[in-house]
């Protein structure tokens, strides 16, 4: 078997909110759009949005996307951070900041409770060297 891609699919209330913040604060673009499901992409990353009520979806799993982080890896965090904060309507929940195991980054709240964390590696303090194989 060959994987010719992985993506997520967020299960969300309101699709079209959802696909504004990642067109308007990320820069995807739509590349198929039913309404009730809405691919975007940048570049060769993708990530879809569905209606969480969708037929498609078995009806004990119709939920919404509560307690996800998704992660966003970039080269230049601190250039997303600066356009992102230019914008009033997006709320950071956690500062920019380096982590010692290896990351700079911050986090937005993104649409119905999705947290999404923007992230640029770093070279790791020597007690997290280890972890990375």
């Amino acid at each position: 078997m060959a994987v010719t891609s992985v993506y997520p699919v967020l299960m969300v209330v309101d699709v079209p909110s959802a696909v504004d913040f990642f067109r308007e604060v990320l820069d995807f673009e739509t590349v198929f759009d039913a309404g009730w499901y809405i691919s975007l992409r940048r570049g060769p990353h993708e990530l879809a949005l569905l209606a969480h009520d969708h037929p498609t979806v078995p009806a004990e799993r119709r939920s919404t996307v509560s307690g996800v982080l998704l992660n966003v890896e970039v080269d230049d965090v601190d250039a997303v951070h600066r356009a992102v904060v230019a914008r009033s309507e997006v709320r950071l929940l956690a500062p920019l900041r380096d982590e010692d195991f290896g990351q700079r980054h911050f986090i937005l709240d993104g649409p119905e409770g999705l947290m999404v964390d923007v992230i640029q590696p770093i070279a790791p303090t020597a007690e997290f060297s280890a972890a990375y194989r």
